[in-house]
């Protein structure tokens, strides 16, 4: 990491832990663009229960992203780097690799149709308020809130499957 100029105390300063990379997902589709979406398995089901019960009432929720290895991660960064984005505004957008959620294959960006993807602007849409409600029941919780310790943006995108 020090590669991309992210400090050696970066997980402790943002109260983020290492986390493991997931070894046996299973793919749950393809993305708009035909990249693979995959997930770990019981967080598969879990997306699936929840997608159809979110779809018995009319809602539609669109798997966006799920499993990102810490190669991926940083191949990110670098190209943001590359754009010339600061080590410090990335950071604040994006979790260190090693530290991402997607690395365990747990965590998946939600979309809906219609809507611009991975922007605040989801928060105004029924799939958020339909996860909102009932993601719990799932076993998803949203990970980062307004205001969260982590020092992340808002994503209300982004939710994390307990397991």
């Amino acid at each position: 990491m020090s590669d991309l100029g992210i400090p050696a105390d970066y997980g402790s300063r943002r109260g983020l832990r290492l986390q493991p990379e997931a070894t046996e997902l299973v793919s749950i589709g393809l993305t708009a663009e035909g990249r693979d979406i995959r997930l770990e398995v019981g967080t598969a089901d879990a997306w699936y229960a929840m997608r159809e019960s979110a779809a018995s009432v009319g809602v539609t929720l669109l798997a966006l992203s799920g499993f990102r290895s810490v190669e991926r991660q940083a191949e990110i960064i670098r190209a943001k780097l590359k754009a010339g984005h600061s080590i410090g505004s990335i950071l604040e957008f994006i979790a260190a690799p090693g530290f991402s959620e997607h690395h365990t294959g747990r965590a998946i960006d939600v979309g809906v149709p219609g809507e611009p993807p991975l922007t605040e602007d989801f928060e105004k849409t029924s799939g958020y308020a339909w996860l909102d409600r009932y993601g719990a029941k799932y076993g998803f919780r949203l990970s980062y809130p307004r205001g969260n310790p982590h020092g992340i943006a808002y994503e209300p995108w982004h939710w994390f499957h307990l397991g």
